[in-house]
């Protein structure tokens, strides 16, 4: 039995035979009652038992007699020990017996899936391009099945011959460092509001733009933000702020990210900071069923048609109109993994309420014998004025000692700052983990003072690796008064400043986030933050809490909110809305109505319809109008936004008592590829390019809104780094001269790449050819080939010498066979310009000689 085959082909060279097949030899087969495709080898086909007409010669379909399958390459969804593993193209040869197919997978193939092939004499002496035919040889129980009628691969190995890979994992040799290419995305959102016959112009735009070549990814996050008035004034923190201009790429065995320019540390052990130089630290991304990180959840309400600013580290970072009531903002980019974010909201009526919203990381905690680190090294920034920038170098490392003990420590080092940090992190089972260290840090302050401290900080997880059921994350941190952290040495000043928060350094802090599913009944949260300053009186406070359930497409909830900072009283507001389906529960168009109250008794009511429209939901709309106490009165606004293949444009408009606003947004993105210049929705940090030239204005599946340009590109905006995405095109929306030939490809982009998913498209007529020879039809089962531009398009012959072929040009040749003799082939031309077309199905109908 031939088992390897060191050669292009897989024991033979086979034609291509086209993705459709099965179902086509299921019409065959089916009809005479052979239905069972994955035990075929149980039945034999008798081509006697074909009922041909007089003028038809016997036909060869010996291709189907064993095993009711023709051999071939079929693209087929591969199962390792029923878990998916990829889907790709596989040749498929006769068994030894000649009863079923087996794949043709080379050793390879063999350990990209887990198996350890190093464990087999054979397979271990066998170069990594040899085929493998029959898996069961060389590896005791393991077997290769083909579903014929699914086209599913199933691979089945006993588990002690497979790599101890956690769920979900890649194989880092799949992973696509991308094509060359150039990119921006960008966000752009303005108002222009009255009140009080004060007129008031605020625009906000964030550019992302970068540069991949390779495995080296140059990227600039950049913002510029203004705000006048027609009295002259003008916002003194406008203009152009560059938040970071870095070079980065990955480093596959250490499973790390190099960075090199404007960068932000890693906050697992000390919070964040911005700096300018190098840092190399470990990359969970790239890890399986680990942590993937997160984005903290914005959350407020807003009294008016308001404008949230989010602030980290002294730079905005978000900026966007919100409507009244209860809002969360949950697609945040934060500059940084940990620091407290400082949330903004101005009223219409030019009112602001500040608040800080906490974030930090989780407690450390890792895998035994899983180490973790982060080393950097640079001068300190920030956009605060009259900071110190000392050169420093900081480092962080966090070892799993066991299942349930981590230790870690880190330093900071620098001129006018010194400080080491120990602790551990304590797995408590089913009761979560909490992590405990101590910090002592000597500092220097601008004015040349010198101090000394400790800080002792605590923090609770709980349930945060379990999907819909509790998170739970809360801290305490207490600092001695000596005690000051990297940046409040670097930024509080000796002078007195308009802001407070320059002149204190923190006392004690505590933090609590909690996310809880209810089930059918719904989820709560709650976010919590309080501290204190050495030398200030009073307290900083936040506190937002929050509870959202749904009943028969109905969905309703219910916010608190409450800020209070040392120097004001503390503000109270309460939001309740409901939201009900107009017509069936999956109705696009919705009622809704919300009240809002604070604590000086400042009451609304709002009643408003909002929806989706169009195709593919591209179109969102609302309008609303409310009535609000205290001499307010009416207000009312409206908002459309589209989503498309450009990008995102939308545009608002609201009244109330003297005051009125216009806003705008328009979103997108740009990718400037090999293959040309392709507009997009906004991009997120990898991106997949689809390319399937000639199929124009095809949609992607599970991405509202993108579609193919007129020259059959289109970019999917988001994807997993290190993961696998399945990248879909959605065949109802082909045009009638368009065919392709596999709808799914898949894509496991390293972190910034830009991959390529191409898709072979068949671009051209459709025909029905009615195919004689020698006066008599073509025999049934035969198979037609037409080959344009380097590609083969095949095709079976049906009852009456009748052929289906897509993608065909406007003249043509099709080759035929229906055996191994000279006489059993042929060659017909055809010209679609001589017969019109069905007026329904767009397929020409010809006849064609055969000689």
């Amino acid at each position: 039995m031939f088992i390897f085959s060191s050669s292009l082909s897989c024991i033979q060279r086979i034609s291509r035979v086209p993705n459709w097949l099965p179902a086509l030899t299921g019409v065959f087969l089916g009809s005479l009652g052979l239905t069972n495709f994955t035990q075929a080898e149980e039945y034999y086909f008798d081509p006697s038992a074909l009922e041909l007409r007089e003028d038809q010669p016997s036909v060869d379909l010996s291709v189907f007699a064993a095993g009711n399958q023709a051999p071939g390459t079929y693209r087929v969804d591969i199962l390792v020990n029923n878990e998916f593993y990829e889907s790709k193209s596989v040749e498929f040869v006769r068994s030894a017996d000649g009863k079923v197919l087996v794949p043709c997978l080379t050793v390879a193939d063999l350990k990209a899936m887990g198996i350890m092939t190093e464990r087999f004499p054979v397979l271990a002496k066998t170069p990594d391009s040899a085929y493998v035919t029959d898996l069961g040889e060389y590896i005791p129980n393991a077997s290769a099945r083909l579903s014929f009628n699914e086209l599913v691969l199933k691979v089945s190995v006993p588990q002690a011959s497979m790599k101890p890979i956690a769920r979900n994992a890649v194989d880092p040799a799949s992973w696509d460092q991308g094509m060359p290419a150039l990119m921006m995305s960008y966000s752009a959102n303005g108002s222009q509001a009255s009140h009080n016959g004060v007129d008031t112009d605020s625009t906000f735009l964030r550019l992302n733009s970068g540069l991949n070549i390779g495995a080296w990814r140059l990227r600039n996050n950049s913002t510029y933000s203004d705000s006048t008035s027609n009295r002259g004034e003008s916002n003194n923190e406008g203009g152009w702020e560059n938040l970071d201009t870095y070079l980065q790429r990955d480093i596959h065995p250490l499973k790390s990210q190099f960075v090199l320019g404007d960068a932000t540390s890693a906050g697992e052990v000390f919070d964040s900071i911005q700096f300018r130089g190098v840092q190399l630290y470990s990359d969970d991304n790239m890890l399986p069923d680990s942590m993937r990180g997160f984005a903290p959840v914005v959350r407020g309400i807003a009294q008016t048609d308001a404008q949230v600013t989010v602030r980290q580290n002294g730079y905005i970072i978000y900026q966007a109109q919100v409507a009244p009531g209860a809002f969360a903002i949950s697609d945040l980019y934060p500059s940084a993994s940990s620091g407290n974010l400082d949330v903004t909201i101005r009223e219409a009526d030019g009112s602001e309420r500040t608040f800080v919203q906490p974030f930090s990381a989780v407690p450390i905690m890792q895998r035994e014998g899983a180490l973790k680190y982060s080393i950097a090294s640079g001068r300190y920034r920030s956009q605060s004025p009259n900071i110190a920038t000392p050169n420093f170098v900081q480092s962080s490392i966090t070892y799993g000692l066991s299942s349930a003990l981590t230790l870690y420590t880190g330093t900071q080092l620098a001129d006018n700052y010194q400080s080491l940090l120990i602790g551990a992190g304590v797995g408590l089972g089913e009761w979560g983990s909490l992590s405990l260290d101590v910090t002592r840090a000597n500092s220097i302050l601008q004015d040349d003072s010198e101090h000394s401290g400790r800080s002792f900080r605590a923090q609770y997880a709980k349930d945060i690796f379990q999907s819909g059921t509790t998170f739970t994350l809360a801290g305490y941190r207490y600092s001695t008064e000596g005690f000051y952290d990297f940046r409040e040495v670097n930024e509080l000043l000796a002078e007195e400043e308009e802001h407070w928060r320059s002149l204190y350094n923190k006392r004690s802090k505590v933090t609590v986030q909690i996310s809880q599913s209810l089930e059918e009944f719904g989820s709560i949260y709650v976010t919590g933050l309080q501290q204190d300053y050495w030398g200030r009186i009073g307290q900083e406070r936040t506190l937002l809490a929050g509870y959202t359930g749904n009943y028969k497409g109905m969905t309703f909830g219910v916010t608190y909110g409450s800020t209070q900072s040392p120097n004001s009283e503390r503000d109270q507001q309460v939001s309740f809305s409901v939201q009900v389906p107009l017509g069936s529960a999956r109705s696009s168009t919705w009622a809704r109505y919300q009240l809002n109250t604070d604590s000086d008794g400042r009451t609304s009511n709002e009643v408003g319809i909002s929806g989706t429209a169009l195709k593919n939901n591209n179109l969102n709309y609302s309008a609303s109008e409310s009535y609000a106490n205290q001499g307010r009165g009416n207000a009312g606004r409206a908002s459309l936004d589209y989503k498309g293949r450009f990008g995102t444009v939308g545009a608002g408009y609201s009244y109330g008592n003297d005051s009125q606003t216009l806003s705008y947004m328009l979103a997108g993105g740009v990718v400037a590829h090999p293959y040309g210049v392709t507009f997009a929705q906004p991009l997120g940090e990898s991106s997949v390019l689809v390319r399937a030239p000639g199929a124009n204005d095809v949609d992607l599946e599970n991405q509202t809104g993108v579609s193919t340009d007129p020259w059959g590109y289109a970019v999917v905006p988001y994807v997993s780094a290190y993961r696998k995405n399945r990248v879909s095109l959605d065949p109802s929306s082909l045009s009638d001269d368009v065919d392709i030939g596999n709808f799914t490809q898949t894509a496991v982009p390293t972190r910034g790449a830009i991959v390529l998913a191409e898709f072979d498209t068949r671009v051209g007529g459709r025909a029905l050819l009615t195919l004689n020879f020698r006066g008599k039809s073509v025999p049934f089962g035969a198979t037609v080939t037409v080959s344009q531009n380097g590609k083969k398009n095949n095709s079976i012959v049906g009852g009456g010498g009748e052929v289906y072929l897509s993608g065909l040009a406007e003249h043509g040749v099709v080759d035929v066979k229906w055996g191994e003799g000279a006489s059993e082939k042929c060659s017909a031309e055809y010209q679609l310009s001589k017969s019109a077309p069905n007026q329904s199905t767009n397929i020409a109908s010809i006849e064609a000689l055969c000689r």
